[in-house]
């Protein structure tokens, strides 16, 4: 006669005893990527996986300090964002890969979750922080993408840093165009580089954005998915922020970014579900890549289908958390 409700005692003990899937998902205000595509364990050596852990985890440091004190979303984004840009470990700023001309492009996005407003360029080519022209454009014109000669002009208006196009060289970089170049390919695709970062601040505002050099030997003034808003770049309070890495083409045609988006908007999808569909659907499709996201909880997404992507996050009060490989 007692058998019935012991049964029904042990079962609600063992669920009060089990984390639910929401415990098991980390919770972050700043998640970054570095990223994906070409790195695998072993491909670099101790000294270098440890740079790429201490610049990845620095700009987590960066980016918490600021919400910590009360900053905003779309500030700690771009600080973040700039640590990396500063960085010629990254395909961004001062890291960024070679075109078939032998000079530098480069795009960046921001966007703001809280107001939907956004700020993109393409074709930076002097201009230290590619993510400052982004943030200038959102803050400060009527326009919200601009590129090559007119987002330079613009960027100097606003008194935005200028360097000379050596200040972007690294041999690296240039010895990969090269081999490309040999190789007889337009595009080398082993590095998919990119820099990006979302945000949740203590407002509840969420913000994403973006930055890359593009792709070695890239021609014909090629755009990637970047500074495209919804493709690789996008922010919605309620709903999320994403900033994707990897072969942009296909995060073009597949409006990767916002298709997250609008899964857990409209499909009520989790933030883990959908983007973890969306990213394997990527490479069916043959596309390569990844995405971080935060959604309103902080809940933390980091999926991708190569082999690696430096990522990390970085919740408000603990330690930060990087990972460079597919096992990791």
């Amino acid at each position: 006669m007692f058998l019935r409700p012991l049964i029904l005692l042990i079962c609600v003990l063992l669920m009060s005893c089990t984390p639910s899937s929401s415990e098991k998902t980390p919770k972050a205000v700043l998640v970054i990527h570095g990223g994906a595509g070409w790195i695998s364990r072993g491909s670099v050596s101790d000294s270098m996986e440890q740079a790429y852990v201490n610049t990845l985890k620095e700009s987590l440091l960066k980016g918490r300090a600021l919400i910590k004190s009360g900053g905003s979303s779309l500030d700690a984004v771009q600080i973040a964002i700039e640590h990396l840009e500063d960085s010629p470990l990254f395909n961004a700023g001062k890291g960024s890969v070679f075109t078939y001309n032998e000079t530098n492009e480069m795009d960046s996005a921001i966007m703001d979750g809280a107001t939907g407003n956004a700020g993109a360029a393409t074709g930076i080519a002097t201009i230290k922080n590619p993510i400052q022209v982004a943030r200038a454009v959102l803050d400060h014109s009527v326009h919200v993408f601009l590129s090559g000669a007119g987002a330079e002009e613009f960027a100097l208006e606003q008194g935005l840093t200028q360097v000379d196009s050596s200040y972007f060289f690294t041999q690296n970089n240039f010895d990969k165009l090269l081999e490309a170049k040999a190789s007889m390919k337009e595009v080398k695709q082993d590095k998919l580089g990119t820099v990006g970062a979302v945000a949740l601040d203590q407002n509840g505002n969420l913000a994403a954005g973006t930055s890359t050099g593009g792709m070695t030997n890239k021609r014909y003034g090629r755009i990637g998915d970047v500074p495209v808003i919804g493709a690789g770049t996008y922010a919605e309070n309620g709903v999320c922020g994403i900033s994707a890495t990897g072969h942009g083409e296909y995060f073009i045609r597949y409006v990767v970014a916002h298709d997250i988006a609008a899964r857990i908007k409209y499909a009520n999808q989790s933030i883990e579900k959908a983007s973890s569909e969306v990213i394997e659907n990527l490479k069916t499709n043959g596309g390569l890549g990844g995405v971080i996201g935060l959604d309103a909880t902080g809940t933390v997404v980091m999926p991708f289908n190569t082999k690696g992507m430096f990522r990390g996050y970085i919740s408000l009060d603990g330690e930060p958390v990087v990972a460079l490989y597919s096992d990791d």
